[in-house]
């Protein structure tokens, strides 16, 4: 299928690693002129050497407005015009935090992705089409970290509202829920939890892999293939909505 996105611009925030860095090559495949955006410079230079094409870089930190705010110039200016945002900078959630640090998560990801997604959706709208997709989790829909849970069950009730208001410009508005996946933590994200319940990480990734409808756990590459349709205009009847991207959650009905 041709997903004709050949010559659109996109913006991917957390894009020097994992499901960000695997989503700006999905979309530089297909076509898509990509800015690579993340707190970390260097580390945007070593992402930049593995997406096909000559990807824009700016470093950025998505919790700061004047950091967003110029961010978007830059990549605007760079791009000639931002079609496409994918929101993935996120800070990882450790286990019970203070409440200084909760507030921290919900500034990046939930106050940045709409810092983000007010900075590029007018320009959109003004194009008359654009694609915002943002990158949850599945803990929106269960219980067992309440930081998990309650970030990104946030993410879905502003992505429905954006959808709502940016829908009749144009611009589609996604989220994608990816559960534990394959990215280049794994391994330690692995030793981790085996250390945390006294088992092994080969044991550990059974247990996960069982918790799936498809038997496996996901890897980041097969959750960039759902954002790059989503940012498809082939995805023009998706919006508002969430998508999930975690191989499926056994014995849970979602309608």
């Amino acid at each position: 299928m041709d997903l004709q996105l050949e010559g659109k611009r996109a913006v991917v925030t957390g894009a020097s690693r994992g499901i960000g860095l695997a989503a700006a090559r999905a979309l530089a495949t297909e076509g898509v002129r990509v800015a690579l955006v993340a707190r970390d410079e260097e580390a945007l230079r070593r992402a930049a050497d593995v997406v096909t094409g000559a990807p824009v870089i700016a470093a950025c930190d998505t919790g700061e407005p004047q950091s967003v705010a110029a961010m978007a110039r830059l990549v605007t200016d760079e791009l000639g015009g931002v079609d496409i945002l994918v929101n993935c900078a996120a800070r990882a959630n450790t286990g019970p935090m203070s409440d200084d640090e909760l507030a921290e998560q919900i500034n990046v990801k939930v106050a940045g992705y709409l810092r983000c997604a007010r900075a590029f959706a007018p320009q959109m709208v003004h194009r008359g089409w654009g694609r915002i997709i943002s990158v949850s989790g599945l803990a929106a829909r269960s219980t067992g970290s309440v930081v998990g849970s309650v970030r990104n069950v946030a993410v879905s009730a502003m992505t429905k509202n954006l959808a709502d208001q940016y829908g009749a410009g144009g611009v589609n508005v996604t989220v994608v829920h990816p559960g534990m996946t394959v990215t280049e933590r794994f391994g330690d994200t692995l030793a981790a939890m085996a250390q945390a319940r006294d088992t092994t990480p080969v044991e550990v990734e059974a247990s996960l892999a069982k918790a799936t409808s498809i038997g496996r756990v996901v890897t980041a590459e097969e959750v960039a293939d759902v954002i790059a349709f989503l940012t498809s205009p082939r995805s023009v009847a998706v919006t508002g909505d969430a998508i999930a991207a975690g191989g499926g959650s056994r014995g849970a009905i979602y309608y």
